[in-house]
């Protein structure tokens, strides 16, 4: 397990350009992120994900300190905030996409009569 952190934290410091001792202290909150079931994958995902959006101006250059990164509760939330694809909402149909195209002379002829005939009923049958 040592290597595997040694390794990780290696890769942080890779990825951030820092040079960030691997004490005690912060070679048990490897482990525990570890243990939590995180892996260097994550690790590379995270990170790219908070340098992209430190570039962009939504994050603090301080979400990429080793002290904050290696909270399990804030990695996790972090990371899968990072998988989240969000998609501008459709527009609406326009008017003209949701209208039928007008019937040909012919049915527009056969549904005035079928009206008029409609019309001509009712006025009969209530005395118009």
């Amino acid at each position: 397990m040592i290597e595997r952190i040694q390794q990780a934290h290696a890769l942080y410091c890779r990825l951030t350009g820092q040079r960030v001792s691997l004490r005690f202290d912060r070679e048990r909150l490897w482990y525990e992120l570890f243990q939590a079931g995180f892996n260097e994958a994550d690790l590379q995902r995270l990170i790219r994900y908070l340098q992209r959006e430190i570039r962009e101006g939504r994050r603090n250059l301080g979400a990429l300190k080793l002290s904050n990164l290696l909270q399990i509760d804030r990695f996790e939330e972090d990371l899968n905030i990072s998988r989240v694809q969000l998609y501008a909402p459709k527009p609406p149909p326009q008017a003209s996409a949701l209208a039928t195209p007008p019937p040909n002379p012919q049915e527009a002829a056969a549904a005035r009569q079928r009206a008029l005939q409609l019309l001509a009923k009712f006025r009969a049958e209530h005395g118009m």
